[in-house]
């Protein structure tokens, strides 16, 4: 492949990629957004799982909620404390069929049934969603391109990135929040 075929398939990617982002996020249940939003806020703590590159979008939505002044943590961390009843468990699994991700809810929904479990999913039947007590559907409309332009799901995580971002926002306005209480809250390297 010569410079200018890898800038060609680097631009056809970018391109597929960010369409396909736009058309998942364009039409989203603004019913089950803002109930997601309610629990959240109402939650003693929010505990945050995905797995993969799953688990590192979800570890960033953990931390932007921890910036915003929420009780948050990622589920796996050794600082991690146990869910408990008036906590949150927001999920984050394409398939929904992510072992780890079923067995956390699972786990939730058996020993603290007074936990509110979030799902964010491209698979409105999977398994995880049985477990949330409000699901978000990214809608991915899986093409021809995605192998060779976006493999693997990515389009369901750079989707669910910008998603939990814009969900963020949400969460600043209604918390009242700006970018320097953000600030104060950022760690800081020492």
């Amino acid at each position: 492949m010569n410079d200018i075929e890898k800038e060609r398939l680097l631009e056809d990617s970018v391109d597929h990629i960010l369409r396909t982002i736009k058309d998942s996020l364009r039409t989203p249940d603004f019913e089950k957004i803002s109930k997601a939003v309610e629990l959240i806020l109402s939650s003693n703590n929010v505990f945050v799982y995905g797995s993969g590159r799953s688990g590192l979008v979800s570890r960033t939505f953990a931390m932007r909620l921890m910036q915003l002044g929420l009780n948050s943590y990622f589920i796996g961390e050794t600082t991690t404390p146990a869910v408990k009843g008036g906590d949150c468990l927001f999920l984050v699994s394409k398939t929904g069929e992510t072992q780890t991700a079923i067995q956390t809810a699972r786990i939730v929904d058996e020993r603290v049934p007074d936990a509110d479990i979030i799902v964010l999913s491209a698979s409105p039947e999977s398994t995880l969603v049985e477990f949330g007590d409000v699901n978000i559907v990214i809608d991915i409309q899986n093409g021809h391109e995605d192998n060779r332009l976006a493999p693997l799901g990515t389009v369901f995580e750079d989707s669910a990135m910008i998603f939990l971002d814009g969900l963020i926002a949400v969460l600043m306005e209604e918390l009242g929040e700006d970018v320097e209480d953000l600030k104060d809250r950022h760690p800081i390297l020492v």
